[in-house]
Formats: C-alpha cells, structure tokens, sequence
C-alpha cells in the first residue's frame, strides 16, 4: 500500500472514535487489550501455535507476540507494552520500528509477570479484552470481556477502513500466487500433500502463518467439505479426476479465503464447474446494498436447482427442487461469510450494535451470515454443488428421491465437488471483486 501511513492514521482515528463510544456504555476508564498468551500441550513443554486476539491486531500489525498489551481509552495516543524478553532459547522479536509505531507510546516488557508494572496503576474501572480471565483478575482489572463493550465493537468491526481494505487486497493477491502455483501443480499430477507444499512455497507462508488450514483434495476427497489430510500419494495419470483447494493468506493480521475447482479434462465435471462458476459470478451481480445476506443465499439455492436441472441431474421444477431439501443435499453449506482479521469473522448475525441476533434459517443452519449489506463490509461468496455419499444416502430414503438420476450422480461421485469462492468488498456503487480483480479466473 503506497499511502500506508496516511489509511493507517485513518484507521486508528476510526478504532479511537468506536472506543470512545463503546466506552460510554459502562462508563470504562479504559480497555486492556491482551494479545494473549502461549499454551502447553498437555503434558508436555511444547505450545500450541500462537494466535493473537483479534482485537489486539485490529490496532497494529502484530499477530505473532504474545504477551503483549494495549491500553486504549478513546482519547489518549494508545499505550503498547510490547514483549521482548531476553532469551537464547528462542528468537526475540525486533524492537518496534515500523510505519506503525509512531500512532502509540511503546514500552517493552522484558518478563509477562511484570506488566503490572506498565499498567496504570488504578485498573479497577477498566475493562479486560482477551481469553486469560486468570491474568485479569489477578492484575486487579475490574471487568473482563463486557458484552455491551463487545457486541459494540465486533458490530462496528463489520465496516472495514481503507487501511483494512488494503490488507484484505495484499492478502488476496498473496493468496492467488499461491492457487495459481496450485493449479499448475495439480495439471503437473503432483500429490494433494505436495500441491500443498507448493501452494504454501508460492506465498511464502508455512501451516502456522496461513489464518486456516489448507484444503487441499482431489477426486472424491473434494465431497468432504473440509478436509484436511493430504495424501502422499501421487495419482496415475488414469486416477486423476478433479482437484479442489480451499486457501487462504494472512497479510497483517487479515485473511483471505479462496477456493477454486479444476477438471483433469474437458468433460461433464468441466461443465459443471463452468455453470457454478457462472451462478457465482451472476449472485455477486446481482448483491444491492440494503439486500439481507440470508436471502441472496436462498437466491442461490433456486440457481443451484436450475443447474441440476440444465444437466438432468434431477426433474420437477426449481421450487419443488428447493422447497424438497434436493440442493441442500448438493449444496449443504452457507453462501458465505464476513470476512477480515478473522475468516469467519464476527458480527454475522448481529442485527445491530446491541448485539441483537437474526438466526438463519431453519432449513439453512449452517449459514453464517443474515447481515443486511452495506457499504464498507467485506463477504466471501461460495456457492458449491458437491456428491456426499452420506447426504445422498439421505436423500434416497426421502420421498424426493424420484426427482434424482441417480445413474448421472453416481457417474459423478468419484469427482468430489465443486465450490467457487471470491472475497468481495460491498462499495456504495459498486462491488469490488478482490480474487478475480487480483489475476485469478
């Protein structure tokens, strides 16, 4: 990002503003913002991979620190205690020095148990963001995790600034680097485990950097909708079907999520990608601001009813296909999802700053979105038409299985699936399509 110091002074402007109100709703003196901490595994002296709490990296671009606080009040520059110990064992993170340090007074915390030290000395009017309650109450911080304080900031977290619009961009452009080296290597007939390796080369991220585990899979691997054991072995030029990969990248602490599917040959599952990738592109034409999430998803799922019946994979009409349950059984997930510092990121049913919850509906539980969209959020838009044995099975026993051919659908169970996903972000006048945008078709 060129203008990076300016996006970001904009940024902290807009965290300083939500603070100030989110403040006033329980009469805080302050936030204690806690990066978190490592974890053991049982047992052991190992630690689970760090992940820093999201509120903490929505003000700086540290997501790999733990022990680390801010304390923010809206109005004063933010106070940063930064963790840096001395040690031999392991390396130490570089002292701040970059674009971002200028925006906070920084102080360097050389042991965890001394940050009582660093902390304003009165904390019983102030309010602990983080998971480590232990540590919060110990440090004497009045509150932990206030709900109004939260319901507040993680509903006002759904409007991205620029500055995070330009993280969400380098991510993606990363992450399509990655599918592009991906894609030649699945054509190459490489192993889901080395398509993997390579994916992860491309974008110069290991297993622990990427905000989720890869997707990798190929032939009736890609009918399990996250699968996450990539073989070693390499399929026979015979064997090799389809390939579906699910990845992301970080950048900043921001996540991108995109996936895409492939055909060995010009075939029927070629077509089939083609028609998904066409009701994909054709739903985010049709996204208005004001529209609810949840209904351009029920949209889509009188799209996916069109496509099974275009390919005579099931007859009635696109109603009775829907109002049956048959595209869930082929399309069993949600359209998509909000997404910034985390993937599924929060506030996705919340209906207003109170925290006021729309469910999905009944027959869609796993959607993860009934949002009204608006300008400045940014959604994943992932529809997908898949062959589960399990959910087909389902369906037979039903009385709908008539409206099925099942000789079509078993010709196509040792392909897997299908799903397209793009990360868009929702202007005023127009959408922004990030994936594609970026170079990846």
């Amino acid at each position: 990002m060129s203008n990076v110091v300016t996006l970001f002074a904009a940024h902290i402007a807009a965290l300083q503003s939500r603070i100030a109100e989110a403040l006033k709703l329980q009469a805080f003196d302050a936030l204690i913002i806690h990066s978190g901490q490592l974890k053991k595994a049982f047992l052991d002296d190992q630690t689970y991979p760090f992940k820093a709490n999201p509120h903490f990296k929505h003000w700086l671009p540290v997501y790999d620190n733990p022990n680390c606080w801010l304390v923010v009040n809206g109005q004063d520059k933010p106070k940063l205690i930064f963790y840096r110990p001395v040690d031999f064992w392991h390396k130490v993170p570089n002292e701040p020095d970059d674009f971002w340090t200028a925006f906070f007074d920084i102080e360097l915390l050389v042991r965890p148990e001394q940050v009582a030290d660093l902390l304003p000395y009165d904390r019983a009017n102030m309010a602990y963001i983080g998971e480590h309650i232990e540590v919060a109450e110990a440090l004497g911080i009045g509150q932990c995790n206030p709900e109004h304080v939260l319901n507040y900031l993680h509903f006002h977290r759904s409007y991205k600034t620029d500055y995070e619009m330009g993280c969400l961009r380098q991510a993606n452009k990363i992450a399509v680097t990655g599918h592009l080296a991906a894609k030649a290597a699945f054509y190459d007939g490489l192993s889901e485990f080395e398509i993997n390796q390579r994916y992860l080369n491309a974008i110069g991220q290991d297993e622990n950097e990427v905000p989720y585990g890869n997707i990798v899979a190929l032939n009736e691997h890609g009918a399990i909708l996250h699968y996450s054991h990539p073989e070693l072995r390499q399929l026979t030029a015979s064997e090799q079907r389809s390939f579906l990969i699910d990845a992301g990248a970080n950048y900043a602490g921001y996540a991108a999520d995109i996936t895409r599917t492939y055909s060995a040959k010009k075939d029927l599952f070629a077509e089939l990608i083609a028609a998904i990738e066409r009701i994909q592109l054709a739903s985010i034409s049709e996204i208005k601001i004001g529209m609810r999430y949840s209904d351009l998803h029920l949209q889509m799922h009188s799209k996916i009813a069109q496509v099974l019946l275009d390919f005579k994979l099931a007859q009635g009409s696109v109603e009775s296909l829907v109002a049956g349950g048959v595209t869930s059984t082929f399309f069993p997930h949600g359209l998509g999802h909000l997404l910034g510092l985390q993937v599924h990121d929060v506030a996705g049913f919340m209906q207003d700053e109170r925290g006021t919850p729309l469910a999905p509906p009944q027959e869609h539980s796993f959607l993860r979105c009934t949002r009204i969209i608006e300008a400045q959020q940014v959604y994943t838009i992932e529809p997908g038409l898949y062959f589960i044995p399990e959910l087909l099975k389902q369906l037979k026993q039903s009385p709908q299985q008539a409206q099925v051919d099942w000789q079509k659908v078993a010709e196509l169970l040792p392909f897997g699936g299908i799903r397209i996903e793009d990360n868009i972000i929702i202007h005023q006048h127009n959408i922004e399509n990030m994936t594609r945008d970026l170079g990846l078709n």
